[in-house]
C-alpha cells in the first residue's frame, strides 16, 4: 500500500507543471492567436513606418503555417496522429511506468517542464536542459547537439535512455505495447499497410513524431507577418526593430525564429559553464567544442530556465548573456527590455484538439504494473 501511494504521488507530481514563474518576465499582454486577415487589416493599411519593418520582418522570418509538414514518404493520418497523441502521454513507455513524453516536455507548461535538468528514471537527472517539443518540426536537427536528423530520430531516444525513461531494449517496448490490446488495434489502424507487423518501435516513433507536428503555436507576430500591423504593440515593433538591429537574426531567424543551424556558444566571449562541450561530445572535432543548436524563441517567455545547462532563469539576464557572449554587445537596460517585450509575442496557442489529454487504453493481464 505504502509503494502503490508513493507511485500515485510521483505520477501526480509528473503529470501536474508546478513551475514557479520567473519574478522578472515580460508582460504578456496578448497571446491569443491572431486572426483571419481581412483586406482592411492587410499590409496596405500599415503607415510608411509599420510597412517598412514589416518588408524587412518578412525577408527574415516565416508566418507559421497551421502544421508542420510531414516529411517525404510519410503522411500523417488522423489515425497516426491520435495514436503518436496516445504514445506521447503513456507512461507505460517507460521502465518505471511512471514518466511520459509529456512528463519532461510538458504540454501544459510550453513544452518544457521548466526545471534546469529533467528527473527520468529512479529520480536520476539528465545533463542538459530539456527544449520544448512546441514547433520543433521546424529545426534542421533535434537534441541540443542535433544527434538526431529528425523527430522520429528523437522520439527514439529517451526511451531506450538509461537516464531517462530506461527501457532496456526496442523489443522489451514492443513487447510491452503489445501486451494492451487496444494498442495492437491502433498500430494496425494507423498503419495499416504494415498489417500484423503494424506495432513496431520503429512505427512509434512515427507515430509520436506525427503528433508533435501538429504542436504548432501561432502567435500575433504571425499575424504581423501576415500583413496585420496592428497585431503588434507600438512598443512591440519597437522591440522587433531592436532585434533586428542589434543583429540577433544572424542566428535567430526563419520560421522558428531559430532552430536553423548550430552555433559556437561563446563566439565574442567564453559562456562560464565550460563542462558541457556540446558537440565536440560526439563528434570529438576541434571546431565542434561549445558548439549547440540554436534554441527556437517561439514560446520562449515560458520556457525558462535558459540555454542548454539551464542555468538562467530570466528571460532579461539570456538576453543580457547573448548579446555579451555571440554579440559582443553590452546591451543598455532600455534595449534589453525592448527586446523581452518582443520575444515575449513570440508566444502563441497551442491547438484545441492539443490541449486536451487522451484517454489511454486499459493495460492487460501481462501489462508490467508500475514500479519506482
Amino acid at each position: 500500500m505504502k509503494n502503490k501511494l508513493i507511485f500515485l504521488a510521483f505520477s501526480l507530481w509528473l503529470g501536474i507543471s508546478v513551475a514557479c514563474a520567473p519574478s522578472e518576465k515580460p508582460e504578456n499582454t496578448n497571446s491569443a492567436s491572431p486572426a483571419a486577415d481581412s483586406p482592411t487589416d492587410s499590409a496596405a493599411a500599415m503607415n510608411a513606418e509599420d510597412k517598412a519593418l514589416w518588408e524587412k520582418a518578412k525577408g527574415l522570418f516565416e508566418a507559421l503555417p497551421e502544421k508542420i509538414p510531414a516529411p517525404e514518404g510519410m503522411t500523417d493520418t488522423p489515425e497516426k496522429v491520435a495514436l503518436g497523441k496516445q504514445l506521447f502521454h503513456d507512461p507505460r513507455l517507460s521502465k518505471s511506468g511512471a514518466i511520459s513524453c509529456n512528463s519532461c516536455h510538458n504540454l501544459a507548461s510550453a513544452g518544457v517542464d521548466n526545471r534546469s535538468f529533467s528527473l527520468g528514471h529512479g529520480f536520476k537527472q539528465g545533463g542538459r536542459n530539456a527544449p520544448t517539443v512546441l514547433n520543433a518540426g521546424f529545426h534542421t536537427a533535434q537534441f541540443w547537439d542535433l544527434r538526431a536528423k529528425d523527430l522520429t530520430e528523437q522520439a527514439k531516444g529517451p526511451v531506450l535512455n538509461p537516464v531517462e525513461m530506461a527501457m532496456p531494449s526496442e523489443a522489451d517496448v514492443v513487447i510491452r505495447l503489445a501486451s494492451i490490446e487496444a494498442y495492437q488495434e491502433n498500430f494496425k489502424k494507423a498503419f495499416p499497410e504494415a498489417a500484423d507487423k503494424a506495432l513496431s518501435y520503429q512505427n512509434m516513433a512515427e507515430a509520436i513524431a506525427a503528433f508533435e507536428r501538429t504542436l504548432v503555436t501561432p502567435s500575433r507576430f504571425d499575424a504581423f507577418l501576415k500583413g496585420k500591423g496592428e497585431a503588434l504593440s507600438a512598443e512591440e515593433k519597437k522591440g522587433l526593430e531592436t532585434f533586428i538591429g542589434k543583429g540577433c537574426t544572424a542566428c535567430h531567424s526563419g520560421v522558428a525564429v531559430g532552430g536553423k543551424m548550430a552555433q559556437k556558444f561563446g563566439i565574442v566571449k567564453p559562456y562560464p559553464n565550460r563542462k558541457d562541450m556540446g558537440k565536440y561530445d560526439l563528434t570529438k572535432k576541434e571546431e565542434d567544442k561549445y558548439v549547440f543548436k540554436v534554441p527556437s524563441l517561439r514560446n520562449i517567455a515560458r520556457t525558462y530556465p535558459y540555454f542548454h545547462d539551464g542555468a538562467v532563469w530570466e528571460l532579461k539576464e539570456a538576453i543580457k548573456i547573448m548579446g555579451e557572449t555571440q554579440l559582443g554587445l553590452v546591451l543598455d537596460p532600455a534595449e534589453i527590455d525592448s527586446i523581452a517585450v518582443f520575444l515575449n509575442a513570440l508566444t502563441g496557442e497551442l491547438p484545441p484538439d492539443a490541449r486536451m489529454l487522451p484517454e489511454l487504453p486499459a493495460s492487460g493481464p501481462k501489462t508490467p504494473q508500475p514500479a519506482i
